[in-house]
C-alpha cells in the first residue's frame, strides 16, 4: 500500500522589495560640491596651458620657417614628416638615452641624500631641527640662476674652490681642471646643481612621513631584538613607503624635463654633448630655426612625460583607497 504524501505548511509570501528611494538632492551636492570647487582652477589651468599646447601640436604638423614667423602667413602642412624623419634619427635616440640616464642618477642621489637627511632630522633635537628646516627652505627658496652660478665658481677652472681642495690631497693635479671638458665629469656637475634644489622638498615629506612611524612599534621591534636595518624595512618603510613613491615619481617629471641648470652652467651655449630633450628642443628651435621640428621633439617629449604623470596620478588613486 503507497504512503499518501500530506500537504506541508504553505509557503509564505515573498515580501515586495521596497521601492528605491530617490537619491537625495544633499547626498548629490555633496558629491558635486569637489567638483565645483575645482571647476575654476581647471579652467584657469585650461586657459593657460591648454591653449600653448594645442598650438604646439599643430606646429608640429606644420612646416614654419622665418617667412611665415614675420609675415603671420599660415604655415605649409608638413603631416608626419618631421615626426619622422626625428624618430628615425639616431641622434635623437642617444639624446633620450642621455635624458633617461641623467633622470635615474638625479633621482637616485635626491632620494638617497633625502633620505638621510630625514632620518638625521628624526633623531636630532628640536632646536637642531628647527634649523635644519630653516636651511632646507632657504635652499629650496633659492633661484636656479644663483644655484648655478654658485656652482660654476665652485667647479671653475682657474679659481674654482673644488680643484683647490682636491689639489691638496697628496698626489693629485687639479689646477686648471675643466670639469666640463668631459661630458661625464660635466654631468656630475650638473646633477649636484639638480639634487641641491631637489633635496630640501623630498628631505622636509619623508621628515613629515617618519614622524608618522608609531614609537611603539620600533620600541617593540628593539625589544625583540631586531637591528637597525630589519628595523626601517619592517616597520619604518611600509609607512614612509606612500610618501617615497610620491616623491620619487615628481623627481623623475621634474629632472626629465630639465632645462634651466643645463643652460646656465653652459653659458647658453650648451655643446651637443650636453643635450637633454628640453635643451635639444629649444636648439632646434631657436638656434637652428627649425620651429617645426623643435616642436615635434617638445611634443614628445611631453607624451614622455605623460608616462610619468600617469604614475603619479595612479600612486595618488592608490594612497587615497589605502587611506
Amino acid at each position: 500500500m503507497g504512503s499518501v504524501e500530506l500537504p506541508g505548511p504553505p509557503r509564505a509570501a515573498r515580501p515586495p522589495r521596497p521601492a528605491r528611494a530617490p537619491r537625495p538632492r544633499r547626498t548629490i551636492r555633496r558629491r558635486a560640491l569637489p567638483y565645483l570647487l575645482i571647476a575654476p582652477t581647471v579652467l584657469a589651468l585650461a586657459a593657460v596651458l591648454g591653449y600653448p599646447l594645442v598650438d604646439l601640436v599643430v606646429l608640429s604638423f606644420q612646416d614654419m620657417t622665418r617667412r611665415e614667423l614675420f609675415s603671420g602667413a599660415t604655415p605649409p602642412w608638413a603631416g608626419l614628416a618631421h615626426y619622422r624623419s626625428i624618430l628615425s634619427d639616431g641622434f635623437f635616440w642617444t639624446v633620450v638615452g642621455r635624458t633617461a640616464l641623467f633622470t635615474v642618477a638625479c633621482v637616485a642621489a635626491t632620494m638617497v641624500l633625502s633620505l638621510l637627511v630625514a632620518l638625521l632630522m628624526r633623531r636630532v633635537s628640536p632646536w637642531v631641527r628647527t634649523v635644519m628646516t630653516g636651511v632646507l627652505v632657504a635652499v629650496w627658496a633659492m633661484p636656479v640662476m644663483v644655484a648655478a652660478s654658485i656652482f660654476r665658481w665652485l667647479s671653475d677652472a682657474d679659481y674654482g674652490v673644488v680643484n683647490w681642495l682636491l689639489g691638496l690631497l697628496p698626489g693629485l693635479d687639479f689646477s686648471k681642471h675643466n670639469w666640463f671638458e668631459n661630458p661625464w665629469q660635466g654631468f656630475a656637475v650638473i646633477t649636484g646643481v639638480v639634487v641641491w634644489g631637489a633635496v630640501p622638498f623630498a628631505a622636509l615629506t619623508l621628515q613629515a612621513a617618519l614622524s608618522q612611524v608609531p614609537a611603539e612599534l620600533e620600541e617593540a621591534a628593539l625589544v625583540d631584538g631586531a637591528r637597525p636595518g630589519q628595523l626601517f624595512r619592517h616597520v619604518t618603510w611600509p609607512v614612509i613607503k606612500p610618501s617615497a613613491v610620491l616623491v620619487t615619481s615628481l623627481c623623475a617629471i621634474w629632472d626629465f624635463g630639465v632645462f634651466n641648470q643645463i643652460w646656465l652652467m653652459r653659458g647658453g651655449q650648451p655643446e651637443k654633448d650636453y643635450y637633454l630633450l628640453g635643451v635639444y628642443s629649444f636648439i632646434e628651435s631657436f638656434a637652428v630655426n627649425r620651429y617645426s621640428a623643435g616642436a615635434a621633439i617638445a611634443v614628445l617629449t611631453v607624451l614622455m612625460l605623460l608616462g610619468g604623470a600617469v604614475v603619479y596620478v595612479r600612486q595618488l588613486v592608490h594612497l587615497g583607497a589605502a587611506e
